[in-house]
């Protein structure tokens, strides 16, 4: 099958989007099938650009920017994204070629037009990777509000649900979510887990740590550092074990809170604290073997149920995990059930200290929490198993 792939980003970006889709279209390529990346291009000086990835062709079509620029320009880049790359699309050498599926990864919320007009025009079906439940954890954080922009926002939202053959959801929790408020008959959805490829395991060590903190236990996060996120509190965590000279935290990536996040670590005087630009995210598996925890924050007024990408990255390694999560969610609940790393659904830091240090200090549960995470990993979040989910999801498709 010729399958369009549409997202946000993709390789070399190092967003989870980016690398689960590069991941996909790879696997999708050996399985046998034609896979066609089709993404903005807000760094284009033309209509429409192609290059050739991994044996694929990928399509940035030009938009208005939404990388690096405040919160007003994205917004307005984003409504109008699907609309100018619908015009590059028209200009572009794409423009008469026909596919069998259009396969779209949420966030962004905006492709619906763009891959309705793919679908109309090749008279075919789409599946929809939904990753986030936007705009409503913006209303659990308390950062909008129900009104007129909510409700813009949702109504985009349902379009593009509306126009999907098949949702794939990240959890069973979410999937109880979405029945209850779509028209099941109109949308089959089922859980699509998230998924990483094997092919980085081998790496070598990336010598960041040894080089940073010679000889400690490196707590590290890795990815996106945003309001979602709640990363207040690791600061507060390595304010709390400043006096251990055997632990120190890593933080790699980016996000609209990693200047506040280090100008407040800089406030307090830690230096058991380093911040690092993001990474190749093929060397990521070689810095992750070379730490002893993998952190994950959202913040607990989320209601929504994710398993971030992130946690994939370190269960793969083995690396045990220090997660501090919205409560009572899905993955709260697989930490807990397969021993994977301690989880805290709270705001008090002295009892988040307290899980870190159940951690830190007791090798033998690192040691189970390392084969577990690996065996874990092998049997659940193969990429293999995410393409063949996809395609086996819509049985009448060619």
């Amino acid at each position: 099958m010729k399958i369009a792939l549409v997202c946000s980003h993709y390789f070399p970006n190092r967003t989870s989007c980016a690398v689960q889709m590069r991941d996909l279209a790879v696997e999708l390529l050996r399985q046998g099938h034609e896979p066609v990346v089709i993404i903005p291009g807000d760094d284009i000086t033309k209509g429409w650009n192609i290059s050739l990835l991994d044996g694929i062709e990928v399509y940035q079509l030009a938009s208005f920017k939404i990388s690096n620029v405040n919160i007003v320009r994205r917004g307005i880049g984003e409504i109008l994204m699907p609309f100018t790359m619908l015009l590059s699309l028209m200009s572009s050498k794409f423009r008469l070629s026909k596919v069998d599926l259009v396969v779209w990864y949420s966030p962004s919320i905006f492709f619906g037009p763009l891959v309705w007009f793919l679908k109309l025009r090749s008279s075919c079906k789409g599946y929809l990777i939904l990753r986030d439940i936007f705009p409503e954890w913006l209303i659990d954080l308390g950062i909008m509000k129900k009104g007129v922009v909510y409700y813009f926002f949702r109504a985009v939202a349902r379009f593009q649900y509306s126009i999907a053959d098949c949702i794939g959801v990240q959890t069973h929790s979410n999937l109880a979510y979405f029945k209850k408020r779509l028209d099941s008959n109109q949308n089959f959805i089922h859980v699509l887990d998230n998924w990483l490829s094997e092919n980085r395991r081998d790496f070598e060590n990336y010598p960041l740590v040894e080089n940073l903190f010679p000889g400690r236990k490196i707590c590290v996060y890795i990815g996106n550092m945003g309001v979602a996120q709640g990363m207040e509190i690791f600061i507060d965590l390595a304010d709390e074990l400043r006096d251990r000279t055997d632990v120190g935290f890593l933080f790699v990536g980016r996000g609209t809170e990693k200047e506040r996040l280090t100008k407040l670590s800089q406030k307090k005087s830690l230096n058991n604290i380093v911040f690092h630009d993001e990474i190749d995210s093929d060397a990521i598996p070689g810095l992750l073997k070379t730490c002893s925890i993998g952190l994950i924050a959202l913040d607990p007024k989320h209601k929504s149920h994710n398993i971030p990408g992130k946690f994939l990255s370190y269960i793969q390694v083995g690396l045990p995990v220090l997660a501090r999560v919205n409560p009572n969610t899905d993955l709260e609940h697989l930490i807990r059930r397969e021993t994977l790393g301690e989880v805290y659904t709270g705001y008090d830091v002295k009892s988040f200290s307290i899980c870190a240090m159940k951690l830190l200090d007791s090798e033998s549960s690192l040691k189970e929490m390392r084969t577990n995470g690996k065996a874990y990993f092998r049997a659940n979040y193969s990429v293999s198993a995410a393409a063949t989910n996809i395609i086996k999801s819509l049985p009448d498709t060619p």
